[in-house]
């Protein structure tokens, strides 16, 4: 099995992520010292899972392609069972939820043989054509629509569009353009920049928000949280692109607007759903963070958009 060999634009950024985690651990132990009548524990917890988070995500460039392919098909099957947990599915569909969650195996299976052909058409033609048939040899009718398009839709976010990380990961080996290890540093490029642009959008909302962009989706986000932190993530983006990208400064740039504007769309679709069920936290799975897709709410669109506009220019 081929195992990737950074490259010292990666490791240092990886290591600089592994301080800031550090940092934040020893604040927040000198702030229970010195303040202990506060309730730290909330960001306690989010530190501990962000630890996690940053591990795994480790693995998947540090380690090779096979294991990085199981960790994001992993991570797709739990994305995928937490939305079905939130959705009313109907009893007589559980035998096709078998034929959902075998997707996810064959998704990233087309990856690991580099076939770029059915991993972009699998679920969205095939898997989509084919449910839908199998539901009706069951015999229910009543609720097909709804039941055929959530679980559709559950398959879009959590499978299709997550795949898309990996699927950044192995590009060069699906383009056979370019060097193994620059799918990791592209890889950790998208993932850097739609976590920033959350927290940029987040501060410059807080700091300066007026005017409510959806109110009746997410009240917390105003026109300018978003303006400014798709700016800065244009900027983070045309600063670290000629770092851990084969871009040009020009497209550099413009990959930071794109992961800016994607990201705030994908937080704000997954914020529809959760509404739309009725509840605040896709699950629990991340102590302190939500579930899984709270956390990858904005890769759900920035992924597939990122791996295209790559896919196009470079390869």
């Amino acid at each position: 099995m081929f195992k990737l060999l950074l490259p010292p634009p990666l490791l240092w950024a990886l290591g600089g992520v592994f301080l800031l985690l550090v940092l934040a651990s020893i604040t927040i132990r000198l702030l229970e010292t010195r303040k202990p009548e506060k309730n730290w524990l909330e960001l306690k917890l989010r530190i501990k899972t962000w630890w996690w988070i940053v591990g795994c995500f480790s693995l998947t460039i540090l380690g090779n392609i096979p294991i990085a392919l199981v960790v994001f098909a992993l991570i797709s099957f739990l994305a995928l069972k937490e939305y079905l947990t939130l959705c009313a599915t109907r009893t007589a569909d559980h035998v096709v939820l078998f034929w959902a969650y075998l997707s996810i195996p064959l998704q990233y299976y087309w990856l690991g043989i580099h076939w770029y052909g059915m991993f972009i058409i699998f679920i969205p033609v095939y898997i989509f054509l084919f449910l839908p048939m199998r539901m009706v040899l069951i015999g229910e009718t009543q609720g097909f629509l709804k039941a055929a398009a959530s679980l559709q839709w559950g398959l879009m976010i959590s499978v299709f569009c997550l795949s898309h990380m990996a699927a950044v990961l192995t590009l060069p080996q699906l383009t056979g353009i370019g060097v193994p290890e620059q799918g990791a540093m592209m890889l950790f490029y998208l993932v850097t920049l739609t976590q920033l642009n959350d927290v940029a959008q987040y501060l410059w909302g807080k700091s300066f928000g007026k005017r409510k962009i959806a109110p009746k989706v997410s009240p917390n986000k105003t026109l300018e949280g978003f303006v400014g932190g798709v700016l800065t993530t244009g900027f983070l983006g045309w600063l670290l692109g000629p770092l851990l990208t084969p871009f040009s400064p020009l497209h550099a740039t413009l990959a930071g607007l794109l992961i800016g504007t994607m990201g705030f769309i994908g937080d704000i679709v997954i914020s529809a759903v959760k509404r739309d069920i009725g509840v605040k936290d896709s699950g629990r799975l991340l102590p302190g963070h939500g579930g899984i897709l709270d956390r990858l709410d904005s890769l759900t669109y920035t992924a597939p958009l990122f791996f295209h506009y790559v896919h196009y220019l470079y390869f």
